[in-house]
């Protein structure tokens, strides 16, 4: 018993001497090997092949840009962190400090060099045309311009901003599938976009593992006006700056970076010239109120009219399915409270994409015009909310008012047209009036169908260069001016009309 005694006694003292050992030395070593993530900023939404989901394993992302954090991580010994971030918001967020750094296939551009800092170029990128396979009519955008073709790219990039200084017709979108989509649909005659996007959607020539290829489409030309993509860092941070560029300096001269490119078919004889000194300075002229007021003017104008016709549009629908609803034989009362429930459950921006999207590929030949698509599917999602405004209001009315139009022998249909209706619009016109200020504001989800209105018009002019107080300041007040007016005109006729608070 005493020799089991002393044996503990002697493994307790052991246990306790290394422990004593052993913890300064962790606290001694934790600070130095314990390195902070930096968060990286980037959005895995039709990134191909920058950043998305892996098709196998939608929890994991996957991309050139990963591989190329991955590797910058080994030559500067910090982890790299992806953060998902929405792609127009990644310098917002980075000025923010959100993110340390954001890298998404952003296009080293003066208008950015003025809000934040770029690592030296880790690509370089060159503009490439697509069109449909039987395409005939121009042979290049000089072409395509002269004969007034429309067009399609990606909203705040090199693309954009050359088709705005050859003042070609273009249409933006704020995803990469979409310019295809309706390319090949017929709704545009040609996306330009960056080579690396236009090899994995519209290259029929290469086997990729993660192709989007859209069939039907072909590269017009060559490749043109070069430019690069680099990592962005907020301007004071230098020191963040300096390791990345010593990263890629490695990666370059160890071939890791020809590697990962290699890998995704990205590496082109030109990227031999990222070895060479590349000097990107800041440039252009600050956005003054003369360059952007009257392109939001514009915006606001499309606002307006989608705003009217969709709620025309609701407006008529909606009294029909409140009278068929109040009114209608047993199958039409069931199919108007069907309609009311499906379109007040699901959200308006799916609809958009169904009507846009999806009606040309459920039915063959169909072209929708993105204002026309927009305006359908307000007047729909309105007209729902309207039907059952009218029916309560409608239903306000004393059943008296029927009977005492009836001993005066007029018909169901003149007593509605002439009592109860005249008398309902007073009940129902302040909640009207809500509707139309609310679709005013919902109008700005129609972007994502490539239509340019007002809070369009602000995202590309911020993006752009201009500062977001002044610019969201004008567009504030362009909404305001649009709809106080509204709430003026409703109280107006109200009193006009002799409703009672």
């Amino acid at each position: 018993m005493d020799t089991e005694s002393q044996r503990w006694r002697w493994w307790a003292l052991g246990l306790a001497a290394g422990l004593l050992f052993t913890i300064p030395q962790l606290f001694a070593q934790g600070p130095a090997q314990k390195q902070t993530p930096i968060k990286w900023g980037g959005d895995t939404d039709g990134g191909f092949p920058y950043v998305f989901a892996d098709p196998k394993d939608p929890e994991k992302v996957i991309g050139f840009e990963m591989d190329l954090a991955q590797a910058l991580e080994q030559e500067i010994g910090r982890p790299i962190v992806f953060e998902q971030r929405t792609y127009e918001s990644l310098l917002a967020d980075l000025e923010r400090g959100d993110i340390d750094v954001a890298m998404n296939g952003l296009e080293i551009i003066p208008e950015r060099l003025k809000r934040v800092a770029f690592t030296r170029p880790y690509y370089i990128y060159q503009l490439q045309l697509v069109v449909r396979a039987d395409e005939s009519r121009f042979k290049n955008l000089e072409e395509a311009k002269a004969k007034g073709m429309t067009i399609g790219t990606l909203g705040a990039t090199a693309a954009e901003r050359l088709l705005q200084d050859q003042n070609v017709s273009l249409k933006t979108y704020d995803d990469q599938q979409g310019p295809y989509e309706d390319l090949r649909q017929g709704a545009l005659d040609g996306v330009l976009m960056d080579l690396p996007i236009a090899i994995y959607y519209a290259a029929p020539d290469k086997q990729l593992k993660y192709s989007q290829l859209k069939p039907g489409l072909k590269f017009l030309g060559p490749a043109f006006a070069e430019g690069y993509y680099g990592i962005a860092v907020r301007q004071d941070d230098k020191d963040l700056l300096d390791r990345l560029n010593r990263g890629i300096d490695n990666l370059l001269k160890n071939g890791n970076l020809k590697k990962i490119l290699q890998k995704w078919e990205l590496w082109t004889p030109d990227q031999y010239r990222l070895y060479e000194t590349v000097e990107i300075v800041a440039g252009g002229e600050d956005m003054h109120f003369a360059d952007y007021f009257p392109l939001l003017l514009k915006g606001a104008g499309v606002t307006v009219l989608i705003t009217l016709a969709s709620f025309a549009l609701a407006v008529a629908i909606g009294l029909v399915i409140a009278l068929l609803r109040m009114y209608g034989p047993a199958p039409l009362r069931w199919l108007a409270v069907c309609y009311v429930e499906f379109f007040r459950g699901i959200p308006v921006l799916l609809l958009l994409y169904f009507i846009y999207y999806g009606l040309p590929a459920l039915v063959p030949g169909l072209k929708l015009n993105p204002f026309l698509a927009a305006v359908l599917g307000f007047g729909l999602n309105y007209a729902a909310y309207e039907a059952e405004i009218y029916r309560a209001g409608i239903s306000s009315i004393p059943r008296g008012q029927w009977e005492a139009a009836a001993s005066l022998g007029m018909s169901s249909p003149m007593t509605f047209r002439r009592i109860i209706l005249p008398q309902a619009i007073r009940v129902i016109l302040p909640p009207m009036t809500s509707d139309l200020v609310a679709l005013f504001k919902d109008t700005s989800v129609v972007s994502i169908i490539a239509v340019v209105e007002l809070s369009k018009q602000y995202q590309i002019l911020t993006k752009s260069g201009g500062g977001y107080l002044q610019i969201g300041l004008t567009t504030a007040a362009l909404y305001l001016t649009m709809s106080v007016p509204l709430g003026y005109l409703s109280r107006y006729l109200e009193l006009r009309w002799g409703v009672k608070h």
